[in-house]
């Protein structure tokens, strides 16, 4: 078979186009992998208590952090090289901001613990609020190769506009990889746990009558 020029020509072009399609394809490196706490697992013990919980119902607002933690980016920490440093994953993303993250799974386990669970726009009067400001969310290697999740916050529990008590809450767990999969595993365990002691400390709370 015979091609004319014009034939040649417009074959050339789409090669081009094609060439130049795959090689922007390749330019834009690997598409991003993105992590959440997976589902809820059964409450445990510290999570579910056998006697009613001291509080019945309990507004609980969407934590506060810094401003790092309000976006997908998941970070993280070389102590054995930089402690000071935070770095992000290049190819690794949350699916939702961790304080989002960190919000749901709170209010999903003091659910679990039978704690009645309001949001701010449901609240009504006299309800206790509570309040729940991070300062840590991270994933910090210890060497190249051992890391572990840190969650550290600071809960406050409000009667009205009466501050009824306050505690810092910190859990770290080991992660079993040393990579972007480990951490989101070892952050979600962090989490579970701060919310058994989150449980356990608002069952030892006293609420004054408004």
């Amino acid at each position: 078979m015979t091609f004319s020029a014009t034939s040649r020509t417009g074959a050339g072009v789409v090669t081009l186009a094609t060439a130049l399609l795959l090689g922007g394809c390749a330019s834009r490196g690997p598409l991003p992998t993105y992590y959440d706490f997976g589902p809820p697992a059964s409450p445990v013990a510290a999570v579910a208590p056998a006697a009613a919980p001291a509080l019945p119902v309990l507004v609980i607002a969407d934590a506060n952090g810094p401003s790092w933690l309000d976006n997908q980016r998941m970070y993280y920490r070389l102590l054995y090289a930089d402690a000071q440093q935070s770095r992000p994953y290049a190819y690794n993303r949350w699916n939702t901001p961790p304080l989002q993250l960190l919000s749901q799974r709170l209010k999903t386990r003091i659910a679990q613990g039978g704690i009645k669970v309001l949001a701010t726009t449901d609240a009504a009067a006299g309800i206790p609020l509570l309040r729940i400001d991070v300062d840590d969310f991270s994933q910090n290697f210890d060497t190249e190769k051992q890391s572990s999740g840190q969650v550290t916050l600071r809960a406050s529990l409000f009667r009205g506009h009466v501050l009824v008590d306050q505690k810092t809450f910190s859990r770290n767990s080991r992660a079993g990889s040393a990579d972007a999969q480990g951490g989101a595993q070892a952050l979600a365990s962090a989490s579970d746990a701060i919310a058994a002691d989150l449980l356990a400390w608002l069952g030892t709370l006293t609420i004054p009558k408004e």
